[in-house]
């Protein structure tokens, strides 16, 4: 009997594997979690951002309070009876910066639009109280309190401004004057930069033509003092450190100009401040939104 002849049989042909669309569906899911993860991670960013920026920009506000009450001793406003308008500015800027950030960290992620509403009301009474303070500058009234001509009529009072230059003097604005330019050489003393009050009650005016030794002691030149033409300010000028300038009218000009500034700088302060509060909690507001929608 023959051998018969060893076939071996062909392999069994490959079988591809047959897609699990479990498998495609759990995939699909785990990679559309991670991109909704990344893309909250991301508006969680911004937000959080937003809200730092907001709490670091509305702190100036508490300065400016502290700057405010501090001022009303140092520009002895106290005597015109102006405490309570700084007070009540004050106690508002306060109310600001509490409404600002207890809205930002209470209200803003449930009540969002209730946030936006709460913190915008007093921003837009900040805003129109600084440019009610801006307009005042240019105001001619003697009626409205704080305006430059309100103040004028204030310092032409002899009595008033007895207090007043009393007051300028006991808070050392002369003396401090003299001590830091005690070591200054005239063309350097003329170089200074001296407020309003300063060039106003400190020193001689310019024309004047006085010959500097010191700040507070100026050396007069040989014109009579009777002669008509001299202005009244060089006349009023003494040497005497409780004299000097206090009773000229370029004291009182200078006062009234330190106050008039004062205000206008409080009144850019609160526009610009608003402004930029209202828009940075806008945005703040936009991307709380974005967020919840995102969630």
């Amino acid at each position: 009997m023959a051998d018969e002849p060893n076939i071996t049989p062909p392999p069994p042909p490959e079988t591809e594997p047959t897609p699990d669309p479990e498998n495609n569906t759990q995939t699909k899911q785990d990679k559309g979690s991670k991109k909704n993860m990344f893309k909250d991670l991301k508006v969680k960013h911004v937000t959080g951002i937003l809200s730092l920026v907001s709490f670091v920009f509305s702190l100036p506000i508490l300065a400016s309070v502290t700057w405010l009450l501090y001022m009303k001793s140092y520009d002895c406003e106290w005597l015109f009876k102006l405490p309570r308008l700084q007070i009540g500015i004050s106690v508002g800027l306060i109310l600001v910066f509490l409404v600002c950030n207890g809205a930002l960290l209470f209200l803003r992620a449930r009540w969002p639009m209730v946030a936006i509403i709460v913190v915008t009301v007093p921003l837009t009474l900040m805003f129109t109280v600084g440019l009610a303070l801006l307009g005042s500058n240019s105001l001619e009234s003697r009626r409205v309190p704080a305006t430059p001509l309100w103040f004028k009529m204030k310092v032409d009072d002899d009595g008033l401004w007895n207090n007043l230059k009393g007051c300028i003097y006991d808070v050392h604005v002369c003396q401090d004057l003299a001590a830091s330019s005690m070591p200054l050489k005239p063309s350097d003393f003329n170089k200074k930069k001296l407020s309003y009050v300063e060039s106003g009650c400190c020193t001689p005016p310019e024309e004047c033509h006085m010959r500097y030794v010191n700040a507070t002691f100026w050396e007069k030149d040989d014109t009579p003092e009777t002669d008509p033409s001299v202005n009244a300010d060089c006349n009023a000028w003494k040497n005497d450190r409780d004299v000097l300038c206090y009773d000229c009218q370029s004291c009182k000009q200078g006062y009234v100009k330190a106050l008039k500034s004062k205000w206008s700088k409080l009144g850019v302060f609160l526009v610009s401040m608003a402004v930029f509060l209202i828009a940075c909690h806008m945005a703040l507001f936009l991307a709380t939104m974005w967020e919840i929608h995102c969630t």
